[in-house]
């Protein structure tokens, strides 16, 4: 089971959001079997990116976990989700 979380500043507002899209999009892609979503605050999860297949955020990570990070912003906004898209399907396969 690929594991991915999804992170924002408080763990509660845009990373859920965010999780509906991504849920919608394994769906679609029947890929919603083999993975689990979790929800986070980046201050809880800092040390931990590295336990899951791919990590997503809706805002700033700090620098030495920016190249495993996801900028899930595009998410929010329509305009590059495809990108989002893109790399996640690319770092669950």
């Amino acid at each position: 089971m690929k594991k991915i979380l999804i992170m924002c500043g408080s763990g509660i507002a845009t990373s859920t959001v965010v999780t509906k899209k991504v849920e919608e999009w394994l769906k679609n892609k029947k890929m919603d079997k083999d993975a689990k979503i979790y929800q986070s605050k980046v201050a809880a999860e800092v040390s931990h990116v590295d336990e899951y297949d791919a990590v997503i955020s809706t805002t700033v990570v700090p620098d030495k976990i920016k190249d495993k990070v996801i900028n899930g912003v595009p998410l929010l906004t329509g305009v590059g989700s495809d990108v989002v898209f893109k790399q996640l399907e690319e770092k669950l396969s």
